[in-house]
């Protein structure tokens, strides 16, 4: 059943899930409800087996302002004890969790399509870059806010946009807080490509995910557990692990369904 979200929508057409966020009256400005939403959604995304791909958007004229402040201005009270050594764990805990939720994205064994239109601020760059892949919309614009409300990015950004863009932009971006536009984003490589409105934007992505949704869900799994590792290890590590993968994995019913249907020249069908 798909659980019950306050902040996030969810809906499943196929083997293809949307997630978006709902807050469009806040520009999608991401709450405490939202920060538990989407860690229960992309939850519900991986342990469903007919869903074979999640496709991320926001509602209305934003994908999200970022972090609600009124969310952060309430976390002294949260975290607040006559100890001030308790005081800090507390802190600490609080943030661990933020970037559980982030993380959820990448622990989601099935890809997932970030699609940004309009505004993509501080909490949204944490929360795409835990994507497979991002496209965006002409009108989307990114900024990295942290350092302009006195504070370091700490749910994500700062580990994960160097390994996309590079450490000397991801450095420009998160000391100037400056904005970048759909054109830059796609000549950095943070976005794969760049659509000329969000309808377009919608229609694209959801084709990539109908023809990510057709190949093996055991392989394309796969693919993602495979190059995830690649990224935090040595390339020795790395064949390794992918020797280790298909002497167990290799050997499945949609290895035999993929031949038998290059041999007829027709579409094979996979298990969920």
């Amino acid at each position: 059943m798909i659980p019950v979200l306050e902040a996030v929508s969810l809906t499943v057409d196929g083997p293809v899930a949307t997630i978006r966020l709902n807050r469009p009256d806040k520009l999608n400005a991401m709450n405490l409800a939202m920060w538990h939403d989407i860690r229960a959604a992309f939850r519900y995304v991986d342990e469903t087996p007919a869903i074979r791909v999640a496709i991320l958007e926001g509602e209305g004229k934003a994908f999200t302002a970022g972090i609600d402040l009124q969310m952060m201005m309430g976390v002294g009270a949260q975290v607040r004890d006559e100890c001030d050594g308790r005081t800090r764990e507390n802190l600490r805990r609080v943030i661990l969790d933020l970037q559980d939720t982030l993380t959820s994205l990448e622990r989601c064994r099935k890809p997932v399509l970030a699609a940004v239109h309009g505004a993509c601020v501080g909490g949204g760059i944490d929360l795409i870059c835990c994507a497979d892949m991002r496209y965006c919309a002409a009108d989307a614009w990114f900024t990295i806010k942290e350092i302009d409300i006195g504070m370091v990015a700490d749910v994500g950004t700062l580990q994960r946009l160097p390994r996309l863009v590079g450490e000397g932009m991801a450095r420009e971006l998160a000391y100037t807080a400056r904005k970048f536009d759909a054109a830059e984003a796609r000549e950095m490589r943070l976005v794969n490509r760049v659509f000329e409105s969000p309808e377009a934007l919608r229609a694209g992505v959801r084709e990539i995910a109908d023809a990510i949704a057709a190949k093996s869900p055991l392989s394309v799994r796969g693919v993602k557990e495979m190059i995830s590792y690649a990224r935090d290890h040595t390339v020795a590590d790395g064949l390794n692990y992918v020797a280790t993968w298909n002497a167990a994995m290799l050997m499945s019913s949609d290895l035999q369904a993929a031949m038998t249907a290059g041999m007829s020249k027709s579409t094979p069908v996979f298990k969920n």
